[in-house]
């Protein structure tokens, strides 16, 4: 029960109480005055205070006590020696005030019982709007997420022509940079820049190929794999632009880490988006930098990842990328993984990176946090499945 219903009931008992009193105070004031002056038949009158009082506390049984009080302290007075002749007369007077007290018994509880009819429809009508207006608010949630889809479907036959048109384009560029790395006057730098820019290339047609082949992206075919095969291609990928833009890249990861659940096609892919997010974000001459801790799994956490890794791990990797760039208000952070929300400018970014990201991460059986200030920058932690290698068995990545 709120505490305000309870303030409420507790106040509603003590104001019962103080009229209870009140009344029994009245009562027993008046019975006194009628044993000193049973003549004066006046004073059964004042019957009729107690009696209002008891009615405002709705309780029938209460109200039949008290009337039938006040009806036997009335008619006490007849017990008092009265002048011959009087008798008579003193019951006639008497009886009339009974009437009037039940008369008043009677207007006074149905006063108040339509009353409390009055009240309880009141808080019924106020029930239902407060039910209706979160009806209404869970139609409107409902609508965005219907709106959402729409988008998002519109979205996707959009990707899908605009892949099928862009797909020999690419196939020809890829020829060409092969034929660029077989010149005979590359340097060995070249050919590295060559090998990258190649590999990315066949990775952008595999994505097409994904989008052409079905409505639906690829599911994940995760592995067991070492950290740095997930991390490093992406930081090789990001490295060059975050040169060009004067900001570090630091990548730390140790040798003795677990080994981690990963598709890493997926994972390379969002760790691309993350990583384009803090280059945005980070204004020249500030650092980002990749870090991975391992520790034991929570029992949510082993939920998840029992859903798809084998054997179900006991262990979890945090792959965080941290950057010192601008932040984010507390409200765009919430709203951060939703759909098309991005805090660019229009033309500069789809509001897709991040919730793809987090469904990617969410399909590996693992989670996607954000964590920023305005001013400090922002945290992206990355949550996936981890065991220990086996030294009997290698990975299954290598």
């Amino acid at each position: 029960m709120p505490a305000e219903h309870r303030g409420a009931m507790i106040a509603m008992r003590y104001r019962d109480r103080v009229a209870l009193g009140i009344a029994g105070a009245c009562f027993l004031s008046i019975s006194v005055i009628e044993q000193f002056s049973p003549a004066n038949v006046v004073v059964a009158y004042g019957y009729v205070l107690p009696i209002l009082l008891v009615t405002t506390l709705r309780n029938r049984t209460v109200m039949l006590v008290t009337v039938l009080a006040c009806v036997g302290g009335t008619y006490s007075g007849l017990l008092q020696p009265t002048k011959p002749g009087r008798f008579q007369s003193a019951v006639i007077n008497r009886s009339v005030v009974v009437v009037v007290l039940l008369s008043v018994a009677y207007l006074g509880v149905s006063w108040e019982e339509r009353k409390a009819r009055e009240e309880a429809a009141r808080a019924a009508l106020a029930r239902e709007t407060e039910n209706l207006l979160k009806a209404n608010a869970q139609l409107v949630q409902a609508k965005d997420r219907l709106n959402r889809s729409e988008r998002l479907a519109a979205v996707g036959q959009l990707v899908a022509s605009v892949a099928h048109e862009v797909g020999t384009p690419l196939h020809s560029i890829a020829w060409h940079v092969q034929a660029l790395g077989e010149e005979p006057g590359a340097t060995p730098e070249m050919k590295k820049r060559v090998a990258v820019i190649d590999e990315q290339l066949a990775r952008v047609v595999r994505i097409i190929q994904d989008v052409l082949s079905s409505t639906r992206q690829r599911q994940p075919e995760p592995q067991w794999c070492a950290v740095e095969d997930v991390v490093n291609p992406a930081a090789a990928l990001m490295e060059p632009a975050f040169h060009a833009k004067g900001i570090t890249l630091t990548v730390p990861i140790r040798e003795d880490l677990p080994l981690v659940w990963a598709d890493q096609e997926k994972i390379h892919q969002a760790l691309v988006n993350i990583l384009a997010n803090a280059l945005v974000a980070t204004p020249p001459g500030g650092a980002v930098n990749i870090s991975a801790t391992a520790r034991d799994a929570t029992a949510a956490e082993w939920e998840r990842g029992a859903g798809g890794a084998d054997p179900v791990p006991q262990l979890v990797l945090a792959l965080a990328v941290q950057d010192t760039g601008c932040g984010m208000p507390e409200a765009d952070a919430e709203k951060a993984f939703e759909p098309f929300f991005t805090t660019k400018a229009v033309g500069k970014g789809t509001g897709l990176g991040l919730f793809l990201s987090r469904e990617t991460v969410a399909a590996h059986g693992g989670r996607l946090d954000l964590a920023s200030q305005v001013g400090r920058g922002t945290i992206v932690t990355m949550t996936l499945p981890a065991k220990r290698p086996n030294p009997a068995h290698p990975m299954e990545g290598a």
